[in-house]
This record gives C-alpha cells, sequence and structure tokens, in this order.
C-alpha cells in the first residue's frame, strides 16, 4: 500500500455543508473561512500554519538558503500515480534537492475554478499533505482565489518553498569539466506517458503509473557521502532529458557524449513512446535527476544511488567531453551517432 492510499485512509473527508467551490469561497470572507477551517488548516496543522497570518515567521540556521517557486496546470489534475497535490509538492522540493538543499517549508497557492467539487478538492488536499509528509516538509503558508467557471482547468497551484544548502553542497554549472559522467537516477518518460494514456483513453498491456516523488532524501544521502563530488544536478521535467543536456551544453560550452544502450526506460513506456511516436528522452519526467558528476566516483556513487527506491534503474549515461561544444551527440545501439537538438516546441503540454 503506497503512501498516497494510506494517506486516504487515514484522512477520510469531513461532512461539508457544500458540495461544489463558488465564487464566494474565493472573496476573503465568511465561505473563505468556511473552506479553509472545514479542509486545509486542519488536514495540514502544523505551528507555523496554525498562526494564520498572512505569511510565516521562523527561524533559520546561519549560513546559504535556496528558494523555488513552480506552478502546476497539468491537465488532467487525477492520474495514475497521483495527483496535481502531490506533484506541486514534489516538483518544488524536487528543485530545492537539485540546488543541494534541504527544503524545509513551501507556500500553497490555490486558483480554483467555480464549480470544483469538494470531493476532488479533497483529495488534492490529500495528496499535498501525502507528499509533504513523505518529503518531510511543512506547509506553512498560501493563498486561495476563485476564478469564474470557464476561466480555469478546475485547479491551478502555485508552491515556493526554502531550504537550507547541505554544508558539501558545491553544485554549479561552472564546476561541470570533460570526463565527468553524467547519471540518471531512474528510467525516463514515464510520467509523460502516463498523462498522456489519460488523455487520449489509451490502454496498454500493462499499467503505467506516473513517477512523481521527492528526490531529497536520496540527494541528501548522496551529497552526505560525496559531497563536493558531485558537480551538477537537475530534474528534467518539461522538454525532458534532451531539454535539460542541451541547457547544460551550451551553459558551460561542453559537449555531451551520450549512450543510447545506457537510457533507462521501462519496457511499456518504450513500447508506448514507440507507438505514439514520441522519443523518450523529450517526454518529460517528475521522479528522475540527472547528476554530473566526478568520473572516478561515478561508479560509487551510482552504487549508493541503486539501493535507494528512487534510484533502482539508475544508470551512468553518458559523459562530458571537449568535443562537439555546445552539442548533445547520441551514440545508439548500433554505433551510429546523431545530434540531440533542443525541442523547438512541447511534445505534451501541460504536463506539470
Amino acid at each position: 500500500m503506497n503512501n498516497r492510499v494510506k494517506m486516504q485512509l487515514q484522512c477520510p473527508m469531513p461532512k461539508f455543508d457544500f458540495d461544489i467551490i463558488t465564487l464566494g469561497h474565493g472573496s476573503g470572507g465568511l465561505l473563505t473561512n468556511r473552506l479553509l477551517d472545514s479542509g486545509v488548516f486542519d488536514l495540514l496543522k502544523n505551528d507555523l500554519l496554525d498562526e494564520r497570518h498572512d505569511g510565516a515567521i521562523f527561524s533559520v540556521e546561519t549560513g546559504r538558503m535556496a528558494f523555488s517557486t513552480d506552478s502546476y496546470v497539468i491537465s488532467p489534475i487525477f492520474f495514475p500515480g497521483g495527483n496535481i497535490g502531490e506533484l506541486a509538492v514534489n516538483g518544488t522540493v524536487n528543485d530545492l534537492a537539485m540546488c543541494g538543499a534541504r527544503a524545509k517549508y513551501l507556500s500553497l497557492g490555490f486558483i480554483i475554478e467555480e464549480g470544483l467539487s469538494m470531493t476532488e478538492f479533497w483529495e488534492v488536499l490529500v495528496g499535498i499533505k501525502s507528499a509533504a509528509q513523505a518529503a518531510g516538509v511543512q506547509i506553512v503558508t498560501g493563498d486561495t482565489k476563485v476564478v469564474e467557471r470557464g476561466k480555469g482547468d478546475k485547479i491551478f497551484i502555485n508552491t515556493s518553498g526554502v531550504g537550507d544548502l547541505h554544508p558539501r553542497a558545491d553544485i554549479h554549472k561552472s564546476r561541470v569539466k570533460a570526463g565527468d559522467k553524467i547519471i540518471l537516477s531512474g528510467a525516463i518518460a514515464t510520467h509523460g506517458v502516463a498523462i498522456l494514456s489519460v488523455r487520449q483513453g489509451l490502454e496498454f498491456e500493462t499499467d503505467i503509473v506516473s513517477d512523481t516523488v521527492a528526490l531529497n532524501h536520496a540527494v541528501v544521502h548522496l551529497l552526505d557521502q560525496f559531497g563536493a563530488d558531485i558537480h551538477l544536478l537537475h530534474d528534467p521535467t518539461r522538454g525532458g532529458v534532451a531539454t535539460v543536456l542541451n541547457e547544460m551544453a551550451r551553459a558551460t560550452r561542453c559537449g555531451v557524449r551520450l549512450l543510447e544502450k545506457n537510457i533507462p526506460v521501462l519496457e511499456a513506456v518504450a513500447g508506448a513512446c514507440e507507438l505514439l511516436g514520441l522519443d523518450p528522452l523529450y517526454v518529460a519526467n517528475e521522479g528522475v535527476f540527472l547528476a554530473v558528476v566526478a568520473a572516478e566516483q561515478a561508479d560509487a556513487i551510482l552504487e549508493v544511488l541503486k539501493k535507494d527506491p528512487v534510484g533502482e534503474n539508475a544508470a551512468i549515461v553518458g559523459e562530458i567531453t571537449a568535443e562537439h561544444p555546445g552539442q548533445v551527440v547520441l551514440q545508439s545501439k548500433i554505433g551510429g551517432k546523431r545530434v540531440v537538438n533542443m525541442p523547438i516546441g512541447e511534445q505534451l503540454p501541460r504536463i506539470c
């Protein structure tokens, strides 16, 4: 039984005196307070949120901090393996982890379309609580707005987060150099294919579920042991692995050599991509990160990562090279080579 299902059993939906969210629930008045009191504050309860102030006041350790913000507009809001609430928490936690930071506090902003059912809203809230608990973060402040029917798509969520940098983290594009190895923490394209299967009503021989998960614990574990040997971290969400590697190649003025045979893709996902005419390298992910690491420690880092639940399918998929600066070149399984270009548009819009 996964964490989300356990949370749903532990958090049965309370009896609301309304079935759907109306414009009045975004007025800031009585209905807004009823909405928050009957669900949000009780479910996400903690000392800082209980203050119900416009912001949260907390103490931080001296040293470096990281801050990140992101908005989530995924369609549909419920998908195999998760929902928009879990995605919002995991996404911001992961963005902080890619900075080498340990996420501590998140803000939560809802933009709700008039007519969203309380049953759906409660399920999103439970997803938020489940993801926050798994990641070890607190929701400490937030905001709720309601827009007219037809002016949104059920619910949009903004999350912002802060965290303290790991004392051994030294993550920056300037540290990437020729000879560094590139590690993928898991199988790619799973999230994007899961979303597409729901949108198009597709059925595959095996269930494909989103890989949305918090990566912070795995990253902290690696930093604890390897510190400065980890030169750069990135999560390949929109645009997939191809986009992230192209951005990195251009920013560092190095080349990237990618080995197709080493890139982990679940068999069902690979089959779906072939059927749909998609290149897995360009499909979004939500529970995978790329690490550029010192060559001499790559095998040791991989060994540790593969022992973590999020890294079971991890692999060394390429290296940084002084050749073809600014370009990503893929060596195919049959020995040929091709340039992996930056995508012009998005293969799958509204993916996160």
